[in-house]
């Protein structure tokens, strides 16, 4: 079966490649093996010194790299350097902190030492979504190799340009053979990988489905699974609020960079009535402004959505919430012509039993709630079965910290959007998924913590 690099755009199949044998990934499950047993013994500064190559080598590629977002997902330039620069800085934070994050820590018991050791677990499978193509997978490489373990990639099937790509970084930074692996498999064969008894731990990002049978496979091998899926974060925007600043974080939180193909992206906007009618032309004149067309055009803000599936989900979500009595203000339509293109939109009256309240919207559509108060804000914020991240804006601390403890989210952002940093732990409740990435919670995620006591 042929994996496919189709360019969203234009339509075009850009490369093919043919999927690996069972011979072939056969002999890259035992190449892995190999490489862990020698990785395992390399010292942090070895570790470090490759870590920091590569970073070097992601920054004097990131054109190159941008581009090769642009043909296979339809990311525009400016992000897709924007993420491979995030990547590089990801790479550059576990080489300056693996080693302090991974110290043993002392304990105070009846023996004359004793402390809890950090080592690695083995080969950690990545199974890894299209809409980052790069940062996904680094932000879960980074930590999890310089912590002593391999990488095993079962990247998305549409972007596997992209997945060689950062094999390739790997190779030219001088890490060992088998430390990084792409695995171009597509995903009915992922289940055996799992399986497999020389791989420890699995790691996704994606849809509740995926990380649902995903889970359920790991937990009857009882394997370690991170799972980071799906949300559709609040933007709460209360009457005390900056306007100005909300819309104009509100347009750039609901496109993400990505068309608004994002788990973080700002879904819901949870508005005061007492400042709905302002926030709402004022996120509209933002949305005017976009630019929509070829991403790898300099002056376009807004490429092409990844799939033709994406974008009649997206067109299914706004029809049906519209039949129910939802206005659209502007946009929300696909655009007439080649490619997968989907014109941001405002969309004003959604309530709860639409899907642009019950569902995550993969797509550029700002759907606009109106609350009486901040009570109804909260309750409308919660009524989801995600809880990855959330935005709130007032302009009173106090008031912020007071409503924080009150919304059930991995992440709360307060007067900004929702971002994922190397330095502050990533992931949600619910059906978001569980597990932590990043910071010094995510490098602990696959490893051994030893209890190690000596009388």
């Amino acid at each position: 079966m042929a994996i496919e690099s189709k360019n969203p755009t234009t339509l075009e199949v850009v490369k093919t490649f043919g999927e690996l044998t069972d011979e072939a990934l056969e002999a890259a499950l035992a190449k892995a093996d190999t490489a862990f047993q020698q990785w395992r013994q390399t010292s942090f500064e070895e570790r470090r010194q490759r870590m920091l190559a590569l970073a070097d080598y992601l920054v004097s590629h990131k054109a190159e790299l941008a581009t090769l977002m642009a043909v296979e997902m339809g990311k525009v330039l400016s992000a897709g350097e924007g993420e491979v620069e995030k990547c590089a800085l990801v790479c550059r934070y576990y080489a300056e902190h693996a080693e302090k994050f991974l110290a043993p820590e002392s304990l105070s018991v009846e023996a004359s030492e004793s402390y809890v050791a950090f080592e690695p677990i083995g080969p950690v499978l990545a199974v890894m979504p299209w809409n980052f193509p790069f940062w996904q997978v680094y932000r879960f490489a980074a930590p999890a190799i310089m912590a002593g373990n391999v990488g095993l990639l079962k990247h998305a099937s549409n972007v596997p340009q992209c997945a060689e790509a950062i094999a390739e970084a790997f190779r030219a930074s001088g890490f060992p053979d088998g430390v990084f692996q792409n695995l171009l498999i597509p995903a009915r064969r992922v289940e055996g990988v799992i399986r497999d008894r020389r791989v420890a731990a699995v790691t996704l990002t994606g849809s509740e489905k995926a990380g649902s049978d995903v889970a359920r496979i790991a937990g009857e091998e009882i394997k370690k699974t991170v799972l980071e899926l799906g949300g559709s974060d609040p933007f709460i925007v209360l009457d005390d609020a900056d306007i100005a600043l909300a819309a104009a974080t509100a347009a750039v939180a609901r496109l993400q960079g990505n068309v608004g193909q994002s788990c973080i992206a700002a879904k819901r906007f949870i508005v005061v009535e007492a400042v709905a009618e302002s926030f709402t032309q004022k996120l509209v004149h933002a949305f005017e402004q976009l630019v929509v067309g070829d991403p790898q055009d300099a002056a376009v803000h807004v490429g092409p959505l990844a799939s033709e599936q994406i974008l009649r989900d997206v067109e299914r979500q706004v029809s049906e919430s519209v039949a129910k009595g939802a206005k659209i203000v502007m946009g929300a339509t696909r655009r007439e012509g080649a490619g997968h293109f989907f014109v941001p939109g405002v969309v004003t009256n959604v309530k709860k039993g639409m899907p642009l309240f019950d569902e995550e919207v993969f797509g550029p559509v700002a759907p606009i709630i109106v609350v009486k108060d901040e009570a109804e804000a909260i309750i409308a914020a919660n009524d989801t079965p995600y809880g990855l991240g959330a935005s709130l804006f007032t302009q009173n601390v106090e008031r912020a910290k007071r409503l924080v403890p009150q919304i059930a989210a991995g992440s709360v952002f307060v007067n900004c959007q929702v971002k994922s940093d190397p330095r502050a732990p990533f992931g949600g409740i619910k059906k978001s998924g569980y597990g932590r990435e990043l910071s010094a919670f995510g490098i602990r995620e696959f490893v051994n913590v030893k209890n190690v006591r000596i009388k």
